[in-house]
């Protein structure tokens, strides 16, 4: 019998996708789950979108061009100059992707060879695990820890891990997993490494529009004028506009060598779905009004999920200051048994709740365990039920 590649075998399974099967049983045996374990929002997305689609005029399919459509390309850019003063990004600096996976995906591809390691907060996004094993990249974690809500360490965490095969850092800011949103100190502690040790820094830039603290500015690190040519920016329309689905991204930098090889890489997927990058044009010009309403609505959930799960006996959950995920310590010892055992075993009046194990987004052996990640994607009201769903699985798991 044919044999998978062991390239193959050593992929992992999705974190926030391998209990489906558990999930879609339960479904059959008539139980409600409240999905907490996938970032899909439930905000509508906008009517722009919708009404630009009606209104093409093409009496052909076509193929665009492998770096997206000029316009938008345009449009992309115009988006981030006016609503986020980002004046220096221009529509040559914009390669349009299937996606912020897809852009990751292409730029890990561009810019490190096999065995050659790159540099990642943990816990981190579980896809950049799965990114990285694809290309035999090394990931390096650099370790944060929930009593101090994911803050960065120091710079001498960072110069304990950085060798000769060290050629890039990679931050998600605001954070998947932990929603932790970066200071500006910590960029530029981050500046500092990448300019002495001549690395690329990668920054996963999707949840930019989600700050919910004290920090008004979202700073990016194309900002630093300094980092032209080390720094790589990555975004999506999904959680931006609510539009997942659609699968448009892009990659952008001043770095003309990056951005030349990045498309060549795009090339051999030939393009960037038409359809969608035609309705995103529209929701450049979405109003001002609709992504305050969308902040203001995350952070009310935000609010009655982290009070709500912290007075929960034994559960601990810092407060996020940006995107709409959480890490959050439960007393269990194996959360990974526990997240199934509350799809396959447990309901709490015909519901339960789906949650992703935590140890999916650490590359570190071992690591995340007792925690899951949670996506407070879902109305008060839901958040306000799957809570108490949690309380009481918590209990009749740990009385067993």
């Amino acid at each position: 019998m044919p044999k998978i590649s062991e390239k193959g075998k050593s992929m992992p399974a999705s974190p926030i996708r391998k209990l489906a099967p558990f999930a879609e049983q339960a479904k059959r045996n008539g139980i409600h789950i409240y999905h907490l374990n996938i970032g899909q929002p439930d905000i509508e997305t906008p009517a722009q979108f919708w009404n630009t689609i009606k209104d093409i005029d093409r009496k052909v399919l076509e193929y665009s061009p492998s770096n997206g459509f000029e316009e938008v390309r345009q449009g992309y850019a115009g988006f981030f100059q006016t609503r986020y003063g980002l004046s220096q990004l221009l529509p040559e600096d914009i390669l349009i992707t299937t996606g912020g996976s897809e852009a990751l995906l292409f730029t890990l591809f561009s810019i490190l060879d096999a065995d050659d390691e790159i540099i990642i907060p943990e816990p981190l996004y579980a896809n950049y695990i799965g990114f990285s094993k694809s290309g035999n990249i090394k990931v390096r974690p650099i370790e944060t820890c929930i009593e101090d809500g994911f803050a960065l360490p120091s710079i001498d965490e960072f110069e304990k891990v950085i060798n000769e095969k060290t050629k890039a850092i990679l931050i998600c800011n605001p954070n998947n997993p932990t929603g932790y949103a970066y200071r500006d100190d910590e960029l530029k502690r981050l500046r500092e490494i990448v300019l002495k040790h001549d690395l690329f820094l990668i920054s996963d830039e999707v949840y930019r529009d989600f700050i919910y603290g004290d920090q008004k500015k979202y700073t990016s690190v194309l900002e630093f004028p300094e980092l032209s040519q080390h720094a790589i920016l990555v975004d999506s329309v999904s959680k931006r506009f609510s539009a997942c689905g659609a699968r448009i991204g892009m990659v952008a930098t001043k770095n003309k060598s990056v951005l030349e090889t990045v498309l060549k890489f795009a090339q051999q997927r030939l393009s960037p779905p038409t359809v969608e990058q035609l309705g995103v044009l529209g929701m450049f010009d979405v109003e001002e009004n609709y992504f305050t309403k969308v902040n203001v609505e995350y952070r009310k959930r935000r609010d009655v999920l982290v009070e709500g799960l912290n007075s929960i006996p034994g559960v601990f959950c810092p407060v996020p200051g940006g995107a709409f995920y959480c890490i959050v310590k439960l007393p269990v010892e194996d959360s990974d048994h526990f997240c199934q055992w509350m799809l396959s075993d447990f309901n709490y009046n015909g519901e339960t709740v789906m949650m992703a194990p935590a140890s999916g987004f650490y590359s570190t052996e071992g690591k995340g365990k007792n925690e899951v990640r949670i996506a407070y994607v879902l109305n008060i009201n839901d958040l306000k039920k799957a809570i108490k769903c949690l309380e009481e699985g918590l209990k009749v798991y740990n009385a067993r």
